[in-house]
């Protein structure tokens, strides 16, 4: 049986050895080749790992990309690796700036790739039922606020979840809803058209998110709450054995659950 050969990048960080982990225990992948940035000269048991991608040549079918949004130019070169490759990339890193937003849409030219803050599938679930149930409770005067919670050693806030529900609540309103993240920061009442987003840092919390609709005499919240992260692992996997063989475009976690 042709297992899937992955390089991932990030290989060493909490999401990584969770990727490594569920990987070794399947039949279906083969994690040949790893970056890493804090351990350059480190070797794992059953691939080799560097502390970037200069000069790399290993075959490989798909890349799957945990690096941090500080690592901007990590993930370039990354991104042109793929394209120079034809390889298609998931990648699950959060913070993105505009630049690196930029060549992701540039690439999904040449490539399949894939970019998701959240590979959960119960996030993604949750994705479409806002995108359903937004629009009615937004006409009949609820309010909208999306709490998230998150370790004490989460480098962007709100997270990129937090942004992506906001989106899917957004879209089937003609995206007229502005972003709010800091209401200390102006002292006036709540406007209709806004959706709160608040973050908490603290511990090790996994990731919880919580979306509060809140009407006039009742309150709909709707929790998802990850408990271990082979659930993001799990999500990564499964995104990266459904770009192989793909023709060239921006595919999303809708796309997965949608086959």
């Amino acid at each position: 049986m042709h297992k899937t050969k992955i390089l991932l990048c990030g290989c060493l960080g909490r999401m990584g050895k969770a990727v490594c982990e569920l990987a070794e225990q399947s039949t279906e992948f083969e994690i040949v080749a790893g970056t890493d940035t804090l351990y350059a000269t480190t070797l794992n048991p059953s691939f080799p790992i560097n502390s970037d991608l200069e000069g790399f040549q290993t075959p490989f079918d798909v890349s799957i990309c945990f690096l941090p949004p500080t690592a901007e130019d990590d993930i370039i070169y990354l991104i042109k690796l793929s394209i120079k490759t034809k390889k298609p990339v998931v990648i699950c890193t959060t913070g993105l700036s505009e630049r690196l937003v930029s060549a992701i849409d540039e690439a999904s030219k040449n490539i399949p790739i894939m970019l998701s803050p959240n590979m959960s599938l119960g996030i993604n679930l949750l994705t479409n039922v806002l995108n359903r149930m937004s629009k009615l409770l937004h006409e009949s005067g609820f309010d909208i606020e999306i709490v998230e919670k998150h370790h004490n050693k989460k480098l962007d806030a709100p997270s990129g979840t937090a942004y992506l529900l906001a989106d899917a609540i957004n879209s089937p309103l003609e995206d007229k809803m502005n972003y709010v993240t800091n209401r200390s920061a102006c002292k006036k009442e709540r406007d209709k058209n806004e959706i709160g987003l608040s973050a908490i840092r603290g511990g090790n919390i996994i990731g919880e998110h919580s979306v509060i609709f809140a009407g006039a005499n009742e309150v709909i919240e709707l929790t998802h709450i990850i408990q271990s992260r082979d659930v993001f692992a799990e999500g990564a996997l499964k995104a990266a054995k459904f770009l192989v063989g793909k023709t060239a475009g921006n595919f999303t976690m809708d796309d997965l659950i949608n086959t």
